[in-house]
């Protein structure tokens, strides 16, 4: 005789709403809220009917984003007090080391450094599922930080990880972010920049948020940032880099928002000046036509040093002097 399995089934019923929703999600995704809400209104207008949505404009809106601006106006009473026997040289060194929490010291630093400050760089939570702990209210105080370290319990409120499980989990990040990333620019000066890193988790996100605060003709560029060299055995894609996001203060300012790097020696060689040219040492570099379907206002006549026109047709390559100082200006 031998001895038999009894398969075991769970006790409780079929979830019948939560089967016909994955239906209609498999049908419309994009009726779907974060935390896997219906929007009944955007239901209506996928399936033809009119809706009045009110006065629409293009933007970034979320869960809690009208309580950023209290967090925002909210005084601080905090102080910042200095710590002589822990520092080095401190009636002359020009460094300033600020511990606290960040939100309440951004606040105590727009007094001293409105409008003065040349780079910020910030390294925020990237909003993985639990790097960072927020409070349910989104209202923050002096207390914040100890709440946040477990050194106090705050009275009437629960205090927990940002699971991806979460209704408001993308909201709950960019209501930690807004307010500080709107103070960070108060420091900036006119020709101040800010560099912001991340990863794919929350990047579209941040790009839409910086686009709002810094607004969108003041960015400057998105870094790829390579995290890893070695490799990854991950079951999808493995990976390796970051990236890391910038926007400046005013983009109008009549100033190089970023300087470039001096150029090597390397690159320094390819520089001579065998005509003697006054302006200095220069370079050859090819002028290539565009070969394929391009357009005929693409292609315009060259004109040499010594008068010599030269007419590009689509694929050839013509090398032409251009004249550039040895710092490649």
């Amino acid at each position: 005789m031998t001895d038999s399995i009894i398969e075991s089934f769970p006790l409780t019923s079929m979830d019948v709403t939560d089967l016909q929703q994955q239906k209609l999600k498999a049908l419309f995704p994009e009726v779907f809220t974060e935390g896997g809400k219906i929007d009944f209104d955007k239901l209506r207008l996928t399936l033809g009917e009119s809706v009045d949505a009110g006065k629409e404009r293009f933007g970034l809106n979320w869960a809690g984003k009208s309580d950023c601006f209290q967090t925002i106006k909210q005084s601080s009473v905090a102080t910042l007090v200095p710590a002589r026997d822990e520092s080095v040289d401190f009636d002359t060194t020009e460094n300033l080391y600020i511990e606290g929490d960040n939100l309440e010291v951004l606040k105590l630093l727009q007094k001293s450094y409105l409008g003065k400050v040349k780079m910020i760089y910030i390294d925020p939570p990237y909003n993985t599922g639990n790097d960072f702990i927020y409070p349910d209210n989104y209202a923050e105080n002096l207390n914040t930080y100890l709440e946040y370290t477990g050194q106090v319990d705050g009275e009437g409120r629960a205090i927990s990880t940002n699971k991806d499980t979460d209704g408001r989990f993308h909201s709950k990040w960019l209501n930690m972010m807004y307010p500080r990333l709107f103070l960070a620019k108060n420091l900036l000066r006119e020709d101040g920049v800010i560099f912001i890193s991340i990863d794919d988790s929350e990047v579209h996100n941040l790009r839409a948020l910086c686009n709002e605060i810094f607004y969108e003709e003041n960015f400057v560029a998105e870094f790829i940032w390579e995290k890893r060299t070695n490799r990854e055995n991950r079951k999808v894609v493995s990976v390796r880099h970051d990236y890391v996001i910038c926007f400046c203060k005013n983009k109008a300012f009549d100033a190089r928002t970023l300087k470039q790097l001096p150029m090597s020696a390397k690159a320094l060689a390819n520089y001579k000046n065998p005509d003697n040219d006054s302006r200095g040492l220069w370079k050859s570099d090819p002028a290539t036509a565009q070969a394929g379907h391009g357009t005929k206002s693409q292609f315009y006549v060259l004109t040499a040093p010594n008068g010599k026109k030269h007419e590009l047709e689509s694929g050839p390559v013509l090398v032409v002097h251009r004249r550039r100082d040895a710092k490649g200006n």
